[in-house]
């Protein structure tokens, strides 16, 4: 490690330079404005209470409930006791102790870009880019499941990949155990590992021959050591999550997977988010009843307005918009024109995804699968520019690719010119 710092001192001193950068807009942030409180942090506070006073887990009820997932609110409970013990408020705390969570993950952001382009020029331009991204930074002001989630996430899959390169039985289980912890602090996470693997399932069919150095096995061979890669994973974030359904089924007599908070199912199916919108009388239906009759109405009563509704209109509400946390004022601007880089983020990483799709076999492909996948699921409940927020790292890393791509072409143009001189 020491050798390679030596050899890399530029380089080296470049990363500590945008670490120091991102710890100083978070901190002045924290410290320079007023942070607003949410809703769901005022519940998330009611639950902490009603957790360490009565020994209850419930959220937004008195009694036992599933209604959220336990990661951020034990994550919170842990933050609740150090305050408490250290004799601070417990907010400025959580606030801070997400600072030094969002510039752990700007490390994996770091790590996930060299594994998955293989170009430490890309990987650096998205450790710039997250570190002044102001989502990110916003982020650490709210009370919320953001930063945590975001961090989980990218651990999981810095931690996929390598077990993707590696093939090894243990890596693949430490992803599993990622993915569960993730899973616990976000749920929408919970199917993502098997498109995962079937997409690497078929880039192993499908190898180059020239990327082996053996002969090639047959595909059912590769198909029984990738299943089975698969099927740890799955059962270790099975086992991560077996506490949280032994909890449930022990105290609500029910099995719930994830959370059984309301249904955005339903509330996905008002265009434009009209829910004037009475196209469908509920006349005693339960919520998934109407909102299969409201979608069956909609497509054939309205359908070019539930097309459009379904695919951009969903798109721009998810992407179109930043992240602002739980708000604050004044408004927390490093530089002018913030909202124009996250606009360049997303427009600019369709070029990428779409060459990705094309050039399927390459090990970025997989951020192009989540980033598809998490947009597919979202497609079908209610859209929030909030749900932009954890996939954000994988546009960055996408875009920063594109850019540094361009660059490199340049300069491969402007030192032929020089040679023809």
């Amino acid at each position: 490690m020491m050798d390679w710092l030596r050899k890399n001192k530029a380089w080296t001193i470049a990363i500590v330079l945008i670490f120091l950068l991102a710890g100083w807009l978070r901190a002045d942030f924290l410290t320079s404005v007023t942070h607003k409180v949410s809703h769901d942090t005022v519940y998330y506070d009611e639950m902490v209470h009603r957790l360490l006073d009565k020994g209850i887990y419930a959220y937004k009820e008195e009694v036992s409930n599933a209604r959220v997932t336990p990661g951020y609110p034990l994550f919170m409970t842990a933050m609740y006791v150090v305050a408490d013990q250290i004799n601070v408020e417990p907010f400025p705390l959580i606030r801070w102790v997400q600072v030094l969570v969002s510039l752990a993950t700007l490390v994996l952001i770091y790590m996930i870009a060299l594994q998955a382009t293989r170009n430490k020029w890309v990987a650096i331009m998205a450790l710039f880019v997250s570190a002044i991204y102001h989502p990110f930074i916003w982020a650490n002001g709210a009370v919320l499941t953001e930063t945590l989630a975001l961090f989980f996430l990218m651990g999981y899959l810095s931690m996929q990949l390598y077990a993707f390169r590696t093939q090894r039985k243990r890596d693949a289980a430490l992803a599993g155990l990622l993915l569960g912890i993730t899973v616990l602090v976000r749920a929408e996470f919970l199917p993502l590992f098997v498109p995962l693997y079937g997409v690497f399932l078929l880039q192993q069919w499908y190898r180059s021959k020239t990327d082996l150095m053996v002969s090639r096995p047959s595909k059912w061979a590769i198909f029984k050591k990738v299943a089975l890669l698969g099927i740890i994973t799955g059962l270790c974030l099975s086992a991560t999550m077996l506490p949280w359904w032994i909890r449930n089924v022990v105290s609500l007599n029910e099995f719930v997977v994830t959370a059984s908070q309301s249904n955005p199912f339903k509330a996905g199916t008002y265009p434009d988010k009209d829910y004037t919108d009475k196209i469908v009388e509920q006349n005693g239906m339960t919520q998934d009843e109407y909102a299969w009759a409201r979608i069956k109405a909609g497509f054939t009563q309205q359908t070019w307005k539930y097309v459009k509704w379904y695919t951009v209109g969903k798109l721009k509400y998810t992407y179109t918009h930043m992240f602002f946390g739980s708000g604050h004022s004044p408004l927390y601007h490093a530089y002018p024109k913030v909202a124009s880089l996250h606009v360049f983020i997303i427009y600019s990483t369709i070029i990428p995804l779409l060459a990705l799709v094309w050039r399927w076999r390459h090990p970025a492909a997989m951020l192009a699968v989540v980033i598809i996948i998490m947009t597919m699921i979202r497609l079908v409940f209610v859209p929030e520019y909030r749900y932009n927020f954890t996939v954000m790292p994988l546009f960055i890393i996408l875009s920063s690719w594109l850019g540094i791509y361009i660059l490199q072409k340049i300069g491969t143009f402007i030192a032929q010119r020089k040679t023809a001189r």
